[in-house]
């Protein structure tokens, strides 16, 4: 169920597609950090109401987008990520 129409949604920026989406930025600025020391560029979009402490839900929805040439070996990097760190607990977008 929606509380808003226009729900936020990933993958309406150019030829960048998002890889991954979290309720906190902790978990995104990880990943990002994580592709990027293995050379992959990356950008967060972080759609979160910052009059609301919320990390849950459609008002806190934060996204990492990489260039679509880098999209394939961006989704492995986190995958590989995830299986060596078990508690590192992705909510990674599949297309």
């Amino acid at each position: 169920m929606s509380f808003f129409s226009d729900a936020p949604k990933p993958n309406d920026i150019e030829n960048w597609v998002c890889v991954q989406e979290a309720g906190t930025e902790f978990e995104i600025e990880m990943a990002k950090n994580y592709l990027s020391s293995l050379k992959i560029p990356s950008n967060i979009l972080s759609k979160r109401d910052s009059a609301y402490n919320l990390n849950v839900g459609e008002m806190s929805r934060v996204f990492l987008y990489v260039p679509k040439d880098y999209e394939t070996k961006a989704r492995k990097a986190l995958v590989e990520l995830e299986e060596e760190n078990p508690d590192f607990d992705t909510d990674t977008e599949q297309d």
